[in-house]
């Protein structure tokens, strides 16, 4: 059942296996009955369309959007034109309703951040300066005051998340 719709974030240098992470933890979360969506930011172009298809060349011939729709799934496509990038709040609002929104990329929301850290990607940890970080998760020994993960133990890491959105009104 969904309830109020409550968004956690995965914070990390890349390569640091933010995607890996939330891949896994997808199921974890479903296995707990909820319903689970997710906003990933691209800090590229990129394009879920193909050439030579007939949505891609309605888009490319001027559509703002393209709706695909068949009986397994549906995109909706929207270009710019020129129009700023959504906001993470934007994004949001365009989501149907769920209980949780993973949120890859948007490293300055104010949301409730999980910090995914392997010391072998060979940057500093971002959470003495994001306040937001609630949570580490590594693949390595670590001193923080945070709540501290191992990051192939996928478990206790969907059981914090659970637990920190129920303690904020949700799931």
């Amino acid at each position: 059942m969904v309830g109020v719709m409550r968004a956690f974030g995965f914070a990390g240098w890349s390569g640091s296996g933010k995607t890996t992470l939330v891949e896994r933890l997808i199921p974890q979360l479903r296995a707990k009955g909820l319903v689970v969506s997710l906003v990933k930011h691209a800090h590229h172009e990129f394009d879920i369309d193909q050439a030579g298809k007939d949505s891609h060349r309605h888009r490319e011939a001027g559509c703002q959007e393209v709706l695909v729709t068949s009986a397994v799934r549906w995109a909706l496509m929207h270009e710019l034109r020129g129009a700023s990038e959504l906001s993470l709040d934007a994004a949001l609002a365009r989501l149907s309703p769920c209980d949780l929104v993973l949120v890859e990329g948007f490293k300055s929301a104010a949301i409730p951040k999980l910090e995914v850290y392997r010391a072998s990607v060979g940057k500093s940890m971002l959470h003495p300066r994001d306040k937001n970080i609630v949570a580490v998760a590594t693949d390595g020994p670590l001193t923080t005051t945070l709540p501290l993960f191992d990051l192939g133990d996928v478990v206790p890491i969907a059981a914090f998340i659970i637990a920190h959105a129920e303690s904020r009104g949700a799931v």
